[in-house]
Formats: C-alpha cells, structure tokens, sequence
C-alpha cells in the first residue's frame, strides 16, 4: 500500500463537505483592514470572527512599532536558535515585561502558541508522572497530553470544570505516583475559547490544601481581557501565586504571534534547557518580539480599551438574552449563541448563506461534533473596536435567522446555494 492511498478516500470528517464548502465555509478569505468591516468575496462584512479583542491589529502605535521594528531589524535577525546564537537583550526584556505582568519570577518566549503550550507538556513530565486535564481543554492541549512519555493509565480526565470528578481523578493520580514515584500535573484553561466558561482556578488551587500537584492554566483568551489589569482569569479570580505554570499565545488580546510560559525562575531555566521545539527552532523574529512589547505597553497603559471591549460584550450577552437566546454559562467576552432544535446541516449552510449573503454579518458557525446533534452554535467575539450600533444590528439579525430556522426556510435556499458552489469549485 501507497501512504497516499488515504488520500483517495476522502478528507476526513470536516473535508468531507470541502467540495462546496472550500473558500466559503472553510478556508475564508477576509480582506481589508484588520477589524469590525472586512470584506468577503466582494462585500462588506460586519466581522464578529476575530480574536483582536481590544482592536491592537491596527492601532496606529502598534503598526508604527511594527514597521519600525522591521526596517530596523527585518525579518531575519536574529538568526539561531536562542540557545546558539538566536538570544538578545530585547528578548530578554521582554520576557522580564511579561513575567512581571502575569505575577511570575520569570517568563519564556516561544515561537507560537500551540506549538509551544504542547512543548511545555512534552517537556515537564516525564514516564513517572501524571497528567489530570479537563475534559474540554483546546485541541493544542490534548496534543501536548499525547506527548507524554508515560503510559495510557497516567492520564486522566475530569468532567469539564467539576471539581468533584477533579477530585476523585486527583485520588487516583496520587495512587498512581505512589506507585511510581512522579508527580501530577493538572492542566485546565483560564477561558475555554468554545463556551466563554471561566475556568475554576481557585477552587483548583485550593485543593492544593489536600493533594500535592501542580497546575498548568492555558488562559489564551484571559491574557489582556480578564482581571482589574488585565493580567488574566488567575487575577480575575486572586489566585495568581497558586498558578505554577501560566501560558498564553499572542494571537488573541496582543493581535500578533508568539507566546510566552511565566513560573518561577527555576522552572523557566528548566524549560530553556529542555525543551527541544524552542532548543531546535529559530529564535522569535525581532518584529515580534519589539512589536509585543509595544502591545504590552498598550494593554497596561489603556485600560479604556479593556473597558469599551467589556461594555460591548456587556450589551451584547445582556441584549441576547433578553432577547430569549440562549448563551450558555459564558463569564468572558466569548459570546456562544446556541439555536436549539432539529437541524441539519442544510439548515447551517442556509444560515450562514443568509447572515453573509443578504445581512452582511461575518461570524463562526459550530455544528456537531462539538456541540450536540441538532444545535447550532454562532461564536462571537466582541472587540474594542465593535461599536454599540454593531451590537444591536446583529442581534436583529439573530432573531430573524433564527425565526427563518424555525420556520424551515433555510434548507431549499441551502440546497440552491451548494449547487451553485459546486459549479464554482
């Protein structure tokens, strides 16, 4: 057998509608500048798909730091591996920035967030220890978990956020070490990016009180957004000491690439030495690093634009509900909107045709898998730079996609619409 046999049977479960969904569904294409209007294939878009939560993308400051940057620098520099020939005092400084913002001794730069979250995992556990995770913890998490150097029963997961299941998993983590000699790993998120949910830092730190681990906390979306300065969910919650390992990517509050892990001093050094995705990669380009401190400058010197993001998303989720939309147990600017009843996916792909088509609103559609069969889940992300006008359109127009839903409208117009996206493809 060829390797690429496979290929010949199909693209998987989510390519197995690419021949109409690819360019429109699938692998978009938004162009324009980086904010609330964008424009897909040739009109103009109210945007509610992008994580630029406090509209940094294309703040004047930001793009003159960044272009900066990159007539000072360019691309290239520096070149190497940190560890070789890569390192610099402004990647210095600004892991210095960061680990002061978090409430950490130090901090690590990496290259980027899924890469380097899944790195850290790889890295701090070895075949003696165990993992106990959260049963909806992001994809770049449970790769991270597939790393482990130990065998299936050394790792377990918990009923999302319940910390009763928690604690029977961290029962049996600590018979398991006993046996053989390593420690736990907790791992769970600041803001799971699907729901909006809030995870329980503190109740999990407060275990601390009765088993001995240690907590690694993804809060990708939390940096920037959560907490009186912006510094996450663990200040959000008052729980930034029993955090042992806190993570988050660039690529939401700060609109950039990169990432960065803040602990204590011992446990960064530890990292630096060891883990092979950052030892083996070239260091993170100039631009982004210059450019990331300029983001944290901004994050920290104008809480008005965490303020204009919170007072969207207040008059968003408060609008919707009363409205009757179901918003699920969110706590953070991600903003799930769930449409209950017997659909299928000819009634998605009408939806989305008639949101983009006819009503000009840009936004992420989630189906089963993951949410239930018959459910719709439309994902907003509310942004500093959405305005309270923004707002209110769309939830009109939330409630007449979703009178058309129930009325069955959507799927002879879904029908015409993916034929006609075939003839294209």
């Amino acid at each position: 057998m060829d390797i690429f046999d496979k290929v010949g049977k199909g693209l998987g479960p989510i390519g197995a509608h690419a021949h109409y969904s690819h360019h429109y569904f699938t692998f978009p294409m938004l162009t324009g500048e980086i904010g609330p209007r964008m424009t897909f294939k040739g009109k103009e878009m109210l945007n509610w798909s992008l994580n630029n939560y406090l509209g940094l993308a294309n703040h004047p400051e930001v793009r003159e730091a960044d272009a900066k940057a990159a007539a000072d620098y360019g691309l290239a520099a520096p070149m190497g591996a940190r560890m070789m020939s890569g390192n610099s005092a402004l990647h210095e400084e600004f892991e210095a920035q960061l680990a002061e913002f978090a409430g950490k001794e130090d901090a690590f730069l990496l290259n980027f967030g899924y890469q380097g979250v899944m790195s850290v995992i790889e890295c701090i556990c070895d075949r003696n220890d165990v993992i106990v995770y959260d049963a909806e913890s992001h994809a770049c998490l449970i790769d991270g978990i597939r790393l482990h150097k130990a065998k299936m029963g050394q790792y377990y997961k918990f009923n999302h956020n319940d910390m009763d299941s928690l604690r029977k998993n961290l029962e049996r983590a600590t018979k398991k070490v006993a046996e053989t000699g390593g420690g736990i790993l907790v791992i769970t998120e600041g803001v799971f990016g699907m729901s909006g949910k809030v995870g329980s830092l503190d109740e999990i730190v407060k275990m601390k009180e009765d088993f001995n681990f240690r907590i690694l906390v993804d809060d990708a979306h939390g940096f920037g957004t959560m907490g009186e300065n912006g510094r996450g969910v663990h200040e959000e919650m008052n729980c930034i000491e029993g955090i042992d390992l806190y993570f988050s990517t660039f690529a939401k509050s700060m609109a950039s690439i990169g990432a960065f892990v803040a602990a204590d001093k011992d446990i960064i050094m530890f990292l630096k030495y060891n883990m092979r995705s950052q030892i083996y990669a070239k260091a993170l380009p100039m631009p982004f690093v210059v450019g990331g401190m300029k983001r944290l400058e901004l994050i920290k010197k104008h809480p008005e634009l965490r303020e204009k993001l919170w007072e969207n998303v207040r008059a968003l989720q408060k609008g919707l509900k009363e409205r009757g939309f179901d918003i699920g147990e969110t706590t953070s600017p991600v903003t799930p909107v769930f449409l209950h009843g017997d659909y299928e996916l000819t009634h998605v792909v009408g939806l989305v045709q008639d949101l983009r088509e006819n009503m000009g609103v840009f936004c992420s559609i989630v189906t089963y898998p993951v949410v239930p069969k018959g459910q719709i889940m439309l994902r907003i992300i509310p942004t500093a730079s959405h305005t309270l006008e923004d707002v209110t359109y769309t939830m009109d127009c939330f409630q007449v996609v979703q009178q058309k839903l129930q009325d069955g409208v959507y799927r002879q117009l879904a029908e015409e619409f993916i034929a006609k996206q075939v003839e294209l493809v």
